[in-house]
């Protein structure tokens, strides 16, 4: 069995709640409208087979239209119907990542506590929230609670909206890599020694540049680079595969697809395990980044 860490839905319930203020909110956000994400039967079609996602919800993120009650509220509600499409569709779903409000950190800490610890894989955070860095010193008590539960981060990428030139192929890898470069400024993996955060897109420009990163950072930094763990979700190209095992250590990636984005109607998920086949590693690092590695950090 693989296990896609990195395979979105759409809640049509929390989708529903959100109309009924943001009634254009699908006109307004062209990835929305990927059938995909909220009709299963076109999910099934062609579906990979001896695979099973993890599912996380796709970018749509109350704290950008409501206020923080309201947005705890539709957070809580959004992860028990996460957590029902799992219950109800074990063939597909192995296990959800959670949303919290980013802007009601004592609700999302309550979130984290009381539905995160008991039935979620983890909690799904951006590069950037109300227009900060996911490591601005104001988020810092979810790492230190993500680090209490010793359960990880899924961290996704979103445009940084002050920017005129954003694009889906460029943009999203140079936010995750200010994102991680930020976070471990902040000196998080020393502060929070269980802390774990899985990176999309194979840690996005992190490889390529090692060397960079080696000779104008110090040493301790460099390492804590290291920390992270990081997914398959690069659309194929085994050598950067091998990079990225290169860098980060087979321990460390683990097989993640952005299902159902990129190819329709479904994902590019055979693509990508085409790939990791392709690569020149061991049979044993293969098997450890379809299953083995996320199982560890499963509970």
């Amino acid at each position: 069995m693989k296990i896609d860490v990195f395979a979105h839905v759409l809640p049509v319930g929390l989708l529903r709640a959100i109309q009924e203020s943001v009634p254009n909110i699908i006109e307004q956000n062209a990835f929305l409208q990927i059938p995909a994400l909220t009709d299963l039967k076109i999910r099934r079609e062609n579906y990979p087979d001896g695979v099973k996602q993890i599912i996380s919800n796709v970018n749509l993120n109350p704290e950008d239209y409501f206020s923080g009650a309201k947005s705890a509220e539709l957070c809580s509600v959004g992860n028990e119907e996460l957590l029902k499409l799992v219950q109800d569709n074990p063939d597909i779903f192995t296990a959800a990542v959670a949303m919290v409000p980013m802007n009601n950190l004592p609700k999302a800490v309550e979130i984290i506590e009381q539905q995160v610890t008991k039935n979620f894989i983890g909690i799904q955070l951006f590069t950037m929230a109300l227009g900060k860095s996911i490591a601005d010193k104001e988020f810092e008590p979810i790492f230190a609670e993500m680090s209490k539960s010793n359960l990880p981060i899924f961290l996704h990428p979103v445009f940084d909206e002050r920017k005129p030139d954003n694009n889906i192929t460029f943009s999203w890898e140079y936010e995750l890599t200010q994102a991680m470069y930020q976070i471990v400024k902040a000196g998080y993996f020393e502060k929070y020694p269980n802390l774990k955060i899985i990176v999309h897109h194979a840690g996005a420009m992190i490889p390529f540049f090692a060397g960079r990163i080696k000779y104008t950072m110090t040493a301790q930094e460099f390492e804590d680079f290291k920390k992270f763990y990081v997914d398959t979700a690069i659309l194929g190209n085994p050598k950067a595969l091998e990079s990225t095992v290169d860098f980060f250590g087979e321990s460390h990636v683990v097989l993640g697809t952005d299902a159902p984005f990129a190819i329709m109607p479904s994902g590019a998920t055979n693509e990508i395990i085409e790939a990791i086949e392709q690569m020149d590693i061991s049979q044993a690092a293969k098997e450890a980044i379809y299953s083995k590695n996320i199982l560890k950090m499963m509970r």
